[in-house]
């Protein structure tokens, strides 16, 4: 058995992949919890049987990787062997074309992974929507070739509640009747939704121009996607929501080690 864990900047969410060879997104069990929630995985985990691997990726910092060092020994000893998922040269089929590979973050490269995993031999455009949204390219023959790192929808909408003295802070996003909105809480909304799908389409645009005679897809993931995917207009770009796609690339990675 193994166990996933993808630690992000606002949540931690884990995975025990099904017992069916080679299927990738296929959860025996999950959870997700609020980065400042950490002690309760304690409770979930210790209803699990002892994992044999367990594979992490942090983008949080060295003290939630010290703290998760902590829990995990705390619930399974010092028996299953844990993999710091880092980026790397080439793994699981993607070769990734960072000018310094090792700087990619390591949620952006097991994204990557997963995404082919899911769509092999296709050019894909991967943005996953979380703290930060991120807008990469893989190419059909396997490379990552870089991408771009924006703002998140919901940090877009606290920035502008910190940073000026009358607007307000968004807790909640309703579907919106028209982008020029009549209220200032739908008028911030619009503009962080405007924003997000402007980016993806640019990103979108700019690789057909660079490239017009071939297809790919586009897929949408993170915490936001669900809020983004009806303001998206892709023309014949297939979108495909995809949940727990960084979960799926260290899936991928671990089959793939053996």
């Amino acid at each position: 058995m193994m166990l996933l864990i993808d630690a992000g900047n606002t949540r931690i969410k884990w995975a025990v992949p099904s017992d069916q060879p080679q299927r990738e997104g296929r959860w025996r069990q999950q959870g997700a919890v609020a980065r400042g929630e950490l002690q309760s995985l304690a409770q979930a985990w210790a209803a699990l049987d002892r994992p044999q691997r367990i594979c992490v990726s942090n983008v949080a910092g060295p003290a939630l990787r010290e703290s998760l060092q902590q829990l995990l020994q705390q619930v399974f000893g010092s028996g299953p062997v844990i993999e710091w998922f880092a980026s790397t040269l080439e793994r699981a089929g993607l070769r990734n074309g960072y000018r310094d590979p090792a700087r990619l973050g390591c949620d952006r490269f097991a994204a990557a992974i997963g995404a082919r995993a899911l769509y092999p031999d296709e050019e894909l455009l991967v943005a996953t929507c979380g703290t930060a949204t991120t807008i990469d390219v893989v190419s059909a023959q396997g490379v990552f070739e870089g991408g771009m790192i924006l703002p998140g929808f919901g940090t877009m909408a606290t920035s502008l509640a910190l940073n000026t003295a009358q607007l307000p802070q968004i807790d909640e996003v309703t579907p919106l009747a028209g982008i020029f909105a009549d209220n200032t809480v739908e008028a911030i909304v619009s503009g962080c939704i405007a924003a997000q799908v402007g980016a993806i389409e640019h990103a979108l645009a700019a690789r057909q121009r660079a490239h017009p005679h071939t297809a790919r897809r586009c897929l949408l993931a993170g915490g936001a996607g669900l809020v983004l995917a009806p303001y998206l207009v892709l023309g014949e770009t297939p979108l495909e929501k995809v949940d727990n796609l960084v979960l799926i690339g260290l899936h991928t990675a671990m089959n793939h080690a053996g």
